[in-house]
């Protein structure tokens, strides 16, 4: 399934970094707002459950700032959102539970939905 939402993401900021202006404001904003914050509780919550995936998380991050290349207050957004994914699942979670496996895999499941919207919404 991660697999599944790598892919949709990459497609996604592939295809929304070509189809707007550079810094304009996007009405699709709040939807990576939220991608960024599911990223973030990602990039923790696999990393506490042992899935030995290193960084993978935080790169899928950076590879959507890459590709919306966000400057100012919206970079500011994005950055705080992949924060408070990751920082809100620090305070809560210590080692691996049965409700942190529940929360990985609800979060795949709405990233992948969030991308694949994005690209059926704003995709050329």
């Amino acid at each position: 399934m991660s697999r599944f939402l790598a892919a949709l993401l990459l497609i996604t900021v592939c295809n929304l970094g070509l189809a707007r202006a550079e810094d304009a404001p996007a009405p699709f904003d709040g939807d990576l707002q939220r991608l960024a914050e599911i990223l973030g509780a990602l990039h923790y919550l696999r990393g506490i459950c042992g899935t030995n995936e290193g960084p993978k998380w935080r790169n899928e991050m950076q590879a959507l700032l890459d590709a919306e290349t966000p400057s100012g207050d919206r970079r500011t957004r994005m950055i705080a959102g992949f924060n408070r994914g990751y920082n809100g699942f620090q305070q809560t979670y210590r080692t691996c539970t049965p409700a942190a496996s529940v929360a990985i895999r609800r979060y795949v499941e709405e990233g992948a939905r969030i991308s694949r919207d994005l690209t059926a919404r704003y995709a050329n």
